[in-house]
Order: structure tokens, then sequence, then C-alpha cells
């Protein structure tokens, strides 16, 4: 049984902190950001590693930093054979990686060295990856560069959201966890160095990059709107009445990839072109499948159709000619 300490804040960690203590791991202390203000009272809300951690009698530590001299000698005085680190949130600087017995594992949602950094997921389906990976790394000080010991690759399919994807990296990666801290146990465990080609970087999403650009092909078109469900979420702007909403596309379909129907005319990129939610791009079309209105709930590309009178034709507005 290995003493650890688990860092980290949002939903993608729960499932690694709840197999780690079903592996009968002793949890020494959980650290998570701290409670943020959220929802329509801003009233001080913990993160969900945090109400897991709670609702298990673990204790929780939540510094703003562990670059100052105390909060390190307090992690230090945890004595933890290994430190488990899922999107926590914070640098964790040379003596907290230091002090752990074996060492700071981190679950990595990439094949390491594809994608490094804040958000691997999205960027994976935004380019287009049919492939990608969970990667248990042993830290160091470097942006996601140390040594991989263990990985599970994990399929792409062509119309899986960011969000369909955090769902099954969070569930296997938590296994993969359990599995590699098995394998420390043991003495068995070996961490090869990243190569040094393939390296990319996945920069942190900026809702500016949620607007659709319909000049851009229907594949890459399709692929945004994918990587950025459910959050950011890409939208379009349509205008009816001298009023202008905003519309969230949370799954789409390209046209090439359809089971029924026969392609509509062609029409100006960001054209609806028939009665069925398909958008003109550059080089195609894709089909809208579920949208979202301002304020509202998730809605099947149909509702909409039904109950805001967009008629073939109409203009959906997405980024203007040469913004790209």
């Amino acid at each position: 049984m290995l003493r650890i300490v688990f860092m980290g804040t949002p939903d993608f960690a729960v499932p690694t902190l709840s197999a780690i203590v079903a592996a009968g791991h002793s949890i020494a202390a959980v650290y998570s950001q701290p409670p943020r203000p959220a929802g329509r009272g801003l009233q001080q809300q913990k993160s969900p590693v945090h109400h897991f951690a709670d609702e298990a009698g673990i204790p929780v530590l939540t510094p703003r930093s562990l670059r100052d001299e105390a909060a390190q000698a307090q992690f230090s005085a945890h004595y933890a054979h290994v430190a488990v680190v899922v999107a926590y949130g914070l640098i964790l600087p040379k003596p907290v990686l230091d002090a752990p017995l074996h060492g700071c594992f981190n679950l990595h949602g990439s094949a390491l060295p594809r994608w490094r950094g804040a958000a691997p997921i999205q960027r994976a389906i935004m380019a287009g990856d049919r492939e990608t990976a969970a990667s248990i790394m042993r830290m160091d000080q470097g942006l996601d560069t140390g040594p991989v010991c263990a990985s599970t690759p994990i399929a792409i399919s062509p119309d899986m959201t960011a969000g369909d994807l955090h769902d099954l990296m969070a569930a296997r990666g938590a296994a993969l966890m359990v599995e590699t801290l098995a394998t420390l146990e043991r003495g068995a465990l070996t961490c090869s160095p990243q190569p040094r080609h393939g390296v990319t970087y996945a920069g942190k999403i900026d809702k500016d990059e949620a607007r659709i650009d319909w000049l851009r092909p229907a594949t890459e078109v399709h692929n945004k709107v994918r990587g950025l469900a459910p959050w950011p979420g890409a939208y379009f702007e349509v205008t009816q009445g001298g009023r202008t909403e905003r519309i969230k596309v949370l799954r789409a379909s390209l046209m090439e990839v359809l089971a029924k129907g026969v392609a509509p005319k062609p029409g100006p990129p960001g054209t609806l072109l028939d009665g069925d939610g398909t958008v003109a791009c550059a080089d195609g079309a894709i089909r809208l499948v579920e949208v979202q209105r301002a304020g509202r709930r998730p809605m099947s590309a149909a509702e909409l159709l039904r109950g805001f009178a967009l008629a073939p034709g109409t203009s959906v507005r997405g980024a203007s000619p040469g913004s790209h």
C-alpha cells in the first residue's frame, strides 16, 4: 500500500482519486484549487475533487500557491511515497516535485510528446487526430516534458466531441494510474524519456476561437465544433427582426458521412442550404445536429428550425472574410 498525496481540481480528476481510494492506497491529503464564486449568487463553490474528498473523509488543502517555504514544508510533512497529479492547476516547484519518495506522477490526456499543455483533448480533436492516448508521466520542471511511464491508446471516432473524449479519457486514465501505482509498488516501473520529435503544444482554449468561420473547409469546421463542445461551444450568429442571436453548435455531421439524403445545391459559405440544418462551407457543408440558443437548453437542429424560422438561403454569420 502506498502513501499518496493527490492533487487535482475538476471533475476530470475525480475518477482517478476514486480509483486510488478503491485500490486501498492511503491518501495522506488531497490538494485542490481554492473554492471559487460560481452560480447566480456567486457563492463560494468547492471543486469536484474537494467535494469527493470531503465525502470520503480525506483532509483537503487549498493553497493559492506552492512557492513559499511554509507550503513546501507542509507538503513535505506528508511523507508521501508518491504524489498523483490530475488537472490540479498550480505549478509544482522543484521542492514539491522532489518531496515524495518516488516523485510526482501526472495523468496527461495525450500521446506525449504530442499535445503538451493545457488543452490536449480539445486540440487533438480540432486538429483532426484519429487517435490519442492517456499517458502517465513522472513530472519534472518542464511543461509536460517528463519521462512517460505508461500509456494507453484511445481512438477518436469521426463525430466524437471533446466532452465525449473527456469522459472516456478520465475513465481510462484512472484505470491506467492504478495499474501504474501497482507496478511502482512492485518495484517494476520503468519510465522512458519522451522522443525529441513530434512535439506539439496544446494552448489554452480562448473564447475568441469559438466563432465559426464558414470560409474554412467543412472538415475543419466540423473538427472545431467537435473540439469546442460542450465548452466554450463553437457558434454562429443569426439576425431576425433587427436582433442578433448567438447559436452554439454542440454536434454536427459532415455531409460526406451522412447516411441518407442527396447533397443540396451548393451556396455561398455560411448559407443555410435546406430545411435540415445544412450549412455551406468553403468546400462542402456540415449538417447541424444539436444546438443551443442563448439561455436555453440544448436542442436538436430540427427544434431550432421549427422555432426560429430559419429558411433555406438564410445567412448564418461566423468569422468575417479575412479574419483568419
